[in-house]
């Protein structure tokens, strides 16, 4: 690989940002004296880089009602990733489905809905006979389903969560904790498709047999908080009242999570309190720009062209306190490539250091496509040169 050095100075100071996994940074002192969430247990985090502004309690196991809907919903969204699902796809609702309790759209055994629908029900009103209806479809099963939650948890590094249902509803043993409903739910946003639900506030909802069911969003902040555009509520006796919701500001998108307020009003407030500390004390500084070609080109060997343009694929942001200083420098490192090379295939990565320490990092991509060089391509240029 050829490693080229790309210097940028920018007037910002940054909390070491982490990989998506993330890593484990020290909490602000000031934010633990600017903020007293009046809940069992709190956390706020960057979304781009994960890094933790403010926790409170943030391991400890408590039961978190519907949030657990954040991860039936990642993997819903990650069937369909990977072919197992389609979202126009027909689900057969089953007596099992169509009998659960609590907050519900009053699915009908037996009648058919796209798998979009269910979950669009899932992420406005917190269905719980769509969240088994998907199960069921994704794993088989209930059973199943949770088995695949279980695993997912671990494998977002989720140490202190355990489900027993798909629902949310009680059942022991059943818990997560304020840190891993986070992650839960940094992952789950991630998939773009997930906001053309959250954002929707009132629907007729449509059934098969002609039935309309009104679904109003249960996450209040939508309408009331300035950027907020996605999250999950909860509420069982056992919970108390839960929320972890998600809101962007120009390049900053946060993630903050309440479990065990007393009331509704209360963790709302909780939320959107440290929403606000956050998005006036921090930013995302952008250092390098996602799909923006780079003066670097990467050398194509047998191509019509020598070499292809590329950019980051991910833009690099670090989370940064507004007002300090920082010097940053992101490194090329640019693969030789082998015709052809197709739009969009990686081509070498980008790393961003902050005072020579690796904060982040991002592949960089071809920015278009460049044909294999045929036999005649060979002959002029060889006619060229001995011109």
């Amino acid at each position: 690989m050829n490693k080229l050095f790309y210097n940028t100075v920018a007037a910002v100071s940054c909390l070491l940002a982490a990989s998506f996994a993330g890593n484990a940074y020290q909490i602000p002192a000031h934010a633990e004296g600017a903020l007293s969430p009046a809940c069992k247990a709190a956390y706020l985090c960057d979304y781009a880089t994960g890094t933790k502004v403010y926790a409170k309690e943030e391991t400890k196991r408590l039961p978190i009602a519907s949030m657990c809907k954040i991860m039936t919903l990642l993997l819903s969204f990650e069937a369909v990733e990977s072919g197992n699902l389609s979202y126009d796809e027909k689900i057969t609702v089953s007596e099992n489905a169509a009998g659960m309790g609590g907050s519900q759209v009053f699915l009908d055994s037996g009648l058919s809905y796209t798998a979009e629908e269910l979950m669009k029900t899932v992420a406005v009103c917190s269905a719980n006979d769509s969240c088994v209806a998907l199960a069921e479809r994704i794993a088989g099963s209930e059973a199943g389903f949770v088995a695949k939650m279980n695993e997912r948890a671990a494998r977002l590094g989720a140490e202190n969560t355990l489900f027993s249902n798909c629902t949310g509803l009680p059942k022991d043993p059943q818990y997560s904790c304020a840190k891993d409903v986070a992650l839960m739910l940094r992952a789950m946003i991630s998939h773009e498709k997930y906001f053309e639900f959250s954002k929707i506030w009132l629907e007729e909802f449509s059934h098969p047999d002609g039935r309309t069911t009104t679904i109003t969003n249960t996450n209040k902040l939508i309408r009331s908080y300035n950027g907020c555009d996605g999250g999950k509520t909860g509420f069982t006796n056992e919970a108390g009242f839960c929320l972890a919701a998600t809101a962007k500001r120009g390049e900053t998108r946060l993630i903050s999570v309440v479990i065990g307020a007393e009331n509704s009003k209360q963790r709302f407030s909780d939320v959107a309190g440290m929403l606000d500390y956050c998005f006036n004390t921090y930013e995302n500084k952008i250092i390098l720009a996602a799909n923006e070609a780079l003066d670097e080109r990467a050398e194509v060997r047998g191509g019509k062209c020598k070499s292809v343009a590329v950019a980051a694929k991910k833009t690099l942001a670090p989370f940064c306190k507004r007002g300090e200083e920082g010097e940053y420098t992101v490194s090329f490192e640019l693969n030789k490539l082998r015709a052809p090379v197709s739009k969009g295939q990686e081509a070498g990565i980008a790393i961003l250091y902050r005072d020579g320490v690796e904060i982040a990092k991002t592949p960089l991509v071809a920015m278009e496509d460049v044909a294999k060089k045929n036999w005649w391509d060979a002959l002029r240029e060889t006619a060229h040169e001995w011109q």
